[in-house]
């Protein structure tokens, strides 16, 4: 089907194959204004995508891979679509890089004290005298 300015809509089932996304996960979208509200084919009230749609989610499936969250995907959206520069763009790329590094130090924390707990249980007996059970429960010194 062709709108009046002559480009050509998919509909919404396409969209999500071409993209390699679920039906839903446009409507997701949709309800958290990643994606514009599609225009609507008077004769079936269908929602009638055009094509720059599928880049606008191969855009957001490439945030979410980087670990941008749904807000900062908005706002780097915005970003693309107005006046900023590279070097917005690169500040952003920092604070989310400067975000994972701080993740994955919490992450190894957490792996230490895993190990920690894991290495003090001795695997038998009851629950009573588990390491992990007493960390759990706030008694166990260093593990957290």
């Amino acid at each position: 089907m062709r709108d009046s300015a002559q480009t050509t809509t998919l509909t919404i089932g396409k969209i999500a194959r071409s993209a390699g996304v679920g039906v839903e996960t446009i409507r997701f979208y949709e309800r958290e204004k990643l994606l514009p509200e599609p225009a609507r084919d008077p004769s079936s009230g269908y929602r009638r995508y055009t094509e720059s749609t599928i880049s606008r989610l191969q855009f957001i499936a490439r945030a979410k891979e980087l670990g941008f969250t749904l807000r900062e995907t908005r706002e780097l959206l915005d970003l693309r679509a107005g006046s900023a520069t590279c070097g917005t763009l690169r500040s952003r790329a920092e604070e989310k890089l400067d975000d994972i590094r701080r993740r994955i130090q919490d992450l190894r924390r957490i792996e230490q004290a895993l190990l920690t707990l894991s290495e003090a249980c001795p695997g038998a007996g009851g629950l009573e005298a588990c390491p992990i059970l007493a960390a759990l429960e706030g008694g166990f010194g260093d593990a957290g």
